[in-house]
């Protein structure tokens, strides 16, 4: 599956600063990944791009970086 910028995917096991960077710098490296945000609160990670981006690989570098997708919007 591919979105196009602004989707949002809820996120479980996030609980501080080192967790929003750790996710942030995974999430970036993503082909076509120009914005990403991290709201420790909720729990969502918006990421935003130029062009298609592949879902898959966003929840793969959200895994990498220790944390799993429970859902995206």
């Amino acid at each position: 599956m591919e979105t196009s910028g602004g989707t949002a995917y809820q996120v479980s096991g996030m609980t501080c600063g080192h967790c929003v960077s750790s996710v942030t710098e995974e999430v970036t490296e993503v082909p076509g990944v120009t914005d990403v945000k991290v709201d420790l609160a909720t729990g969502l990670v918006t990421v935003g791009g130029d062009g298609p981006i592949d879902a898959a690989a966003i929840a793969a570098a959200i895994k990498e970086a220790g944390y799993e997708v429970v859902t995206v919007s």
